[in-house]
């Protein structure tokens, strides 16, 4: 602490579980600015997850179809997560293993941009699927 002073900078305990205990001595504000900054760049390089939704009807047509599917291909090679759901309107819930068979045709054309995170799961008035892109 003595020699601290001396220099007139802060003794800093680095890791206090030690044996016998890790010191340094720096200015300590330059020490927390420093930290605060190797954090902040580690938080911009950490990648963000983008989700792409995708909606068809039970009865979505063909063209209609390879339409969004194209898109959905698109936003795989982009490297975001795809969410395609099949939205149920009045009674056409009756329709829910169309809606199925859709979203399984979708997963099995998209095997080679993508895997397939959630099989597809009816929740309320909506059958979900998550496809995420495959590593490069």
């Amino acid at each position: 602490m003595s020699i601290a002073q001396e220099q007139e900078l802060d003794l800093v305990e680095i890791s206090p579980k030690a044996v016998p205990p890790v010191c340094k001595i720096i200015n300590y504000k330059k020490f927390l600015y420093d930290s605060k900054k190797k954090e902040k760049e580690l938080k911009s390089k950490a990648s963000k997850v983008v989700i792409k939704e995708i909606r068809f009807g039970p009865q979505t047509d063909d063209h209609d179809y390879e339409f969004k599917r194209k898109h959905a291909e698109k936003f795989l090679k982009e490297g975001s997560k795809l969410k395609a759901y099949v939205f149920f309107k009045g009674r056409s819930i009756i329709f829910k293993d169309q809606g199925q068979i859709l979203l399984l045709k979708l997963a099995q054309e998209l095997e080679e941009f993508g895997k397939v995170e959630q099989m597809p799961r009816l929740e309320g008035k909506r059958m979900t699927m998550f496809i995420a892109p495959k590593k490069k």
